[in-house]
């Protein structure tokens, strides 16, 4: 999935989130699932809870900078809108 894309990872159901953005969102996630180093392998975020596909790169950032300026409670209502059950949607991209 050569797209960009902004994403949020998390460690279990309204536990640590991670927020990022890249242009590869299949290959980034699984990164994030089997890497150990860095913010995702030491809180263990290896939950896909929520992502949004964008056209080009910089509307993926400004949109990053949004979500990583908000508070949590912001994030939090993100991901239950978009993914209610806090389900890993890895498998859904896949």
């Amino acid at each position: 999935m050569k797209q960009p894309a902004i994403y949020i990872m998390s460690s279990q159901e309204n536990g640590t989130l991670y927020t990022g953005v890249t242009s590869n969102l299949i290959k980034r996630v699984h990164e994030h699932k089997t890497l150990t180093n860095g913010f995702t392998g030491r809180h263990h975020c290896k939950m896909l809870v929520y992502y949004d596909l964008f056209e080009d790169m910089n509307a993926a950032i400004s949109r990053e900078k949004q979500i990583k300026g908000g508070s949590r409670i912001k994030k939090l209502r993100l991901i239950n809108q978009f993914n209610p059950a806090w389900k890993d949607l890895y498998n859904k991209i896949v």
